[in-house]
């Protein structure tokens, strides 16, 4: 198991770093990010969170065993607020700090890279094969989040906002790690039984990957065309 361990950390590692690597998330860690981005950022993060309990449920339908459905029930429990130290939903917690910033997902328009980013997690997760969605969730999304979120909350605390506005974020940079710990534990112990499954795990965290820098890039060119369109000021 402790070949498994390894090979899966150091992928983790690199998959953070190729995240990290985009420049968006580049310019929120220098501080060069503009409060129009970030905004965007809130609404196609929270439209793709807002499947986050789907994409779990249906990983956890493939589990092999219901050991490891009782594993990962913390963390379902902890999303829908039903753990005693989080007694508020997560979905309640991000709409409440979209609404501090004038935002709704109500009516908001997907953009073509946070529709693929929710259709990549789909395919995953509900792909029979249990290592798929593991690998998902785990090196293409929770392992992530700790690094990915204190980057975002660098971009926000560069534009002035205080950290009472960004509870979501910085309650997800301190639980994900345990998150994605239980989950790569359950991937070991696949892996450990057959060395196959590991090229699936890690297939499916770099296709994640692959997902979320085009979900960044989709931000930025949102952006683009909303600056484009914006009326020109005329010359006195």
């Amino acid at each position: 198991m402790e070949m498994q361990l390894e090979l899966l950390e150091a992928n983790k590692d690199l998959l953070i770093e190729q995240t990290r690597a985009h420049p968006f998330l580049k310019r929120c860690r220098d501080g060069s990010i503009t409060m129009e981005e970030l905004k965007i950022f809130l609404v196609q993060q929270g439209i793709y969170s807002s499947y986050f309990v789907r994409y779990l449920c249906a990983m956890m339908a493939n589990l092999p065993s219901n050991q490891e459905v009782h594993e990962l029930a913390e963390n379902l429990m902890e999303e829908l607020g039903l753990e005693p130290d989080s007694p508020k939903p997560h979905a309640e917690i991000y709409r409440e700090t979209l609404e501090h910033f004038g935002l709704s997902l109500e009516n908001a328009e997907i953009l073509p890279g946070t529709q693929h980013l929710i259709d990549t997690m789909f395919q995953h997760c509900r792909d029979l094969r249990a290592s798929s969605g593991l690998g998902a969730l785990c090196l293409g999304a929770e392992a992530l989040v700790p690094d990915l979120y204190s980057d975002i909350v660098a971009g926000f605390r560069a534009r002035g906002v205080a950290d009472e506005q960004l509870t979501f974020f910085l309650l997800h940079i301190e639980c994900d790690d345990g998150h994605a710990e239980t989950i790569r534990d359950i991937m070991v112990d696949i892996g450990s039984k057959d060395a196959s499954q590991l090229d699936v795990m890690l297939d499916a965290g770099r296709r994640l990957v692959q997902a979320r820098q085009q979900f960044f890039d989709s931000i930025e060119t949102a952006y683009r065309t909303s600056k484009q369109s914006q009326p020109q000021a005329i010359p006195a």
